[in-house]
């Protein structure tokens, strides 16, 4: 037997029949891997009320070899179990057959169940689907039963509870003296004058207008609306985009933010859902490497791409972007030009579409 055959033959739970902490550190090994033994010795050798299933498993690890490596992979995923009669029985089932690391990982992964994440107190919001948005909110048990309580006020036990919960909740946001506002004070709405002229004509029942906060109005809701008061108008060239109002100061005015927003609605990197009317207005040529304050050069970009886009174009990495025929495009690290396909109402492609 070669040196390294002794040392694999050395590596299986038998050696740890005699395990001796205090030696294993004095040896040399590491602390991290003399806590693994240890671990391993309390299951295999160590006191227990199953002395037949430890046997049984002892046997098992020893027919089949087992690294301590493996071993210790197994022991580490069976930690999630409470339960010690639970937990022995999934070893006996796992130590049933000789597996690779690999194939062992695996089984255990199959077998083991993962944790749940811990909960954090969080206020999430999807993507639009068919007119609706779901958010979802965790946050302290007692809070939350304090709402459920209030939401079931008045309840008809024999109607469905889930719409009539949501009723009550957005009277309780929408409730007096200190409701919640309604979204976006003024969102911009971009109307094709085509679809303008039926939508005046009360035939534009089927037309559906973009806002720029990532929301839609069909042509009905539109001449509902308070118009002059609830909705703004912008002016876009055909081919350059919106109409420019150059500024030698950093930050926009709020011409060119609503003008800005106008060409773009959401945050333009591909898959973000963030509405214009919430992000930060940035400077697709850096401010700091001489772009100007002018549409030209301005994109809405929600707060985390507005961080990680590359403001640098000699430093590709996670994309950046610029104005592709008057619209804020992502251009991916090798140049590629990709269109956020959520929200596609950005000003050009419905005023100009192609």
């Amino acid at each position: 037997m070669t040196p390294f055959e002794s040392m694999i033959s050395g590596t299986t739970i038998n050696a740890l029949a005699g395990y001796d902490k205090e030696q294993a550190l004095a040896a040399g090994f590491s602390p991290g891997k003399v806590k693994d033994w240890a671990l391993l010795h309390d299951v295999y050798f160590g006191p227990t009320q199953a002395v037949k299933q430890q046997a049984t498993a002892l046997d098992l690890a020893q027919k089949g070899a087992f690294t301590l490596d493996q071993l210790v992979m197994v022991e580490r995923a069976l930690k999630r179990i409470r339960r010690a009669r639970a937990r022995m029985k999934l070893r006996l089932r796992i130590l049933q057959q000789k597996r690779n690391y690999r194939m062992l990982s695996a089984l255990v992964r199959k077998l083991v169940p993962k944790p749940a994440p811990k909960p954090v107190k969080r206020v999430a919001f999807s993507k639009s689907r068919d007119g609706l948005r779901t958010v979802t909110a965790t946050a302290d048990e007692r809070d939350v039963a304090d709402l459920e309580h209030h939401l079931n006020q008045g309840i008809d036990p024999a109607q469905p509870a889930g719409p009539q919960l949501l009723e009550n909740l957005l009277t309780l946001l929408r409730g007096e003296g200190g409701g919640v506002a309604h979204a976006a004070p003024r969102p911009m709405v971009l109307v094709p004058l085509p679809d303008y002229v039926r939508i005046l004509g009360g035939e534009g029942d089927d037309v559906v207008l973009g806002l720029t906060d990532a929301t839609t109005m069909t042509g009905a809701e539109f001449l509902q609306a308070h118009f002059g008061e609830q909705l703004e108008v912008a002016a876009f060239h055909p081919q350059a985009g919106p109409v420019n109002l150059y500024r030698t100061e950093r930050l926009a005015n709020r011409k060119q933010r609503d003008l800005a927003r106008a060409a773009m609605p959401v945050c333009p990197f591909p898959g973000c859902r963030q509405g214009a009317d919430l992000c930060e207005i940035h400077h697709i040529e850096a401010w700091s490497r001489g772009g100007e304050t002018n549409l030209a050069n301005l994109s809405p970009l929600c707060r985390y791409h507005n961080r990680v886009n590359d403001d640098d174009p000699g430093r590709a990495r996670r994309g950046r972007i610029e104005n592709v025929a008057g619209t804020p495009t992502w251009c991916s690290p090798g140049g590629f030009a990709v269109a956020n396909p959520y929200h596609p109402f950005a000003a050009m492609r419905t005023l100009f579409p192609q």
